[in-house]
């Protein structure tokens, strides 16, 4: 694509993506934050892990956003006695021909709320692995692709609340992005309680459909990351693993693992998500600075001497984000 055509691209899709927020905002009271990383998610084709304690707007945020998107969307609630069939489906017995018959789940749809994810035992959230890695579902013998396009966005309570399952690490490792909200500040629940003591539509209106969002994300591809913003990427990435290989020594003793090269890929994928969502078709260093905590925090693994000495992942991201050399 040439640079003329790119230019004017990004132009038009970022006043686009600014239709979708407005259409957000008119329910969403500040949370900055989210909102800028469910678009992210949006255009990079991945799922999204949101974390926080009751009532911070979690679930009604991506509702709205599906109310945003011209898409087929459904939301599961996550309970301890959920099963697997009840998010992927399961064959039914057809006496009349002698046969099972599928019956699809609610995972059959392109945008997928899964509510309070942590809610249901380890078997519930296997179930979504084949889903959101290989983006198809296997009921009997028979595996069915799911539609495109397919996004999971999975909200989550803290794990030290009680009656929560952690999520195993290869299914966490499943979302780009692991977002932490905290509570708004005065003047924004000051703006939710006078918006919301009245119960009234707000009309959100749908913005993008199947076509405009394909395209939105074939834009997002064509940002420029340039070979010196691929590196620091992959710096990153690698100190993580190996903090004395990168100088790094005094990290060695609180990382027990390290990021997997899908981190590197969704890094790589979100700034460019970012960069458009900016207004940019190139990515700069501070774009990688912004969402490395974000990409990163669920796939390092700390160890007991770190527990210890209470060294969160976000603090270690930040230890890297610190050291490593910056284009």
């Amino acid at each position: 694509m040439m640079e003329t055509e790119l230019v004017a691209d990004v132009e038009r899709e970022t006043l686009t993506l600014k239709q979708v927020e407005n259409e957000i905002r008119k329910v969403i009271v500040g949370q900055d934050y989210l909102i800028d990383r469910l678009l992210v998610g949006l255009l990079s084709r991945s799922h999204l892990l949101i974390e926080g304690v009751p009532g911070l707007a979690k679930t009604l945020a991506v509702k709205t956003l599906a109310q945003t998107l011209h898409l087929d969307f459904q939301r599961i609630q996550f309970t301890p006695d959920l099963l697997p069939a009840d998010l992927v489906g399961t064959l039914i017995y057809d006496q009349k021909s002698g046969s099972f018959k599928p019956r699809k789940g609610p995972i059959f749809s392109h945008v997928v709320l899964a509510d309070e994810i942590n809610r249901a035992p380890a078997k519930v959230q296997a179930a979504l692995l084949e889903a959101m890695e290989e983006r198809q579902v296997t009921l009997g013998d028979v595996t069915y692709p799911l539609v495109e396009p397919f996004m999971v966005l999975a909200t989550q309570n803290p794990i030290e609340q009680e009656g929560t399952y952690p999520l195993a690490e290869a299914q966490v490792d499943r979302f780009m992005m692991k977002l932490k909200l905290t509570y708004p500040s005065r003047a924004e629940e000051e703006e939710i309680l006078s918006r919301m003591m009245v119960e009234h539509d707000f009309g959100v209106k749908a913005v993008l459909d199947r076509d405009r969002l394909l395209a939105l994300r074939q834009v997002a591809d064509q940002v420029h990351l340039d070979g010196k913003i691929r590196r620091y990427i992959i710096d990153l990435v690698v100190a993580s693993r190996d903090p004395r290989a990168a100088g790094l020594d005094d990290l060695a003793d609180l990382i027990a693992f390290g990021a997997s090269p899908r981190a590197t890929l969704f890094l790589a994928r979100a700034v460019k998500g970012l960069a458009l969502l900016r207004g940019r078709g190139y990515v700069i260093p501070e774009d990688v600075k912004e969402l490395a905590p974000d990409v990163l925090r669920h796939r390092l693994v700390t160890t007991y001497e770190a527990e210890a000495e209470d060294v969160t992942t976000d603090d270690l991201v930040q230890r890297l984000l610190d050291r490593v050399e910056v284009p």
